[in-house]
């Protein structure tokens, strides 16, 4: 990925607007990015990406209604050799 100084990009936007439709853009100041340029293309399939992401959380974040539910939970029949091993309690 290219990278170019926030002075540099300042001054040549219309140059670097145009390179960003090959190829995101590293924006930096002293030598760290602080931000990407991307071209619209680029974000909107970053967007939908996110969007279709599901998000984690943990097991304890659940409701206990939640809870016993998924502990009521079985597999289809063909499955009932599993299912007795959830019932071994």
């Amino acid at each position: 990925m290219r990278e170019v100084p926030t002075s540099e990009f300042t001054r040549n936007f219309g140059l670097y607007r145009e390179i960003v439709q090959r190829e995101p853009l590293a924006v930096t100041s002293h030598g760290r990015p602080t931000g990407y340029f991307v071209s619209s293309v680029e974000f909107e399939e970053l967007q939908r990406y996110k969007s279709m992401v599901q998000r984690s959380f943990a097991t304890s974040e659940l409701p206990e209604d939640e809870v016993r539910a998924i502990a009521k939970g079985r597999m289809s029949a063909r499955h009932d050799h599993l299912n007795a091993l959830l019932d071994e309690e």
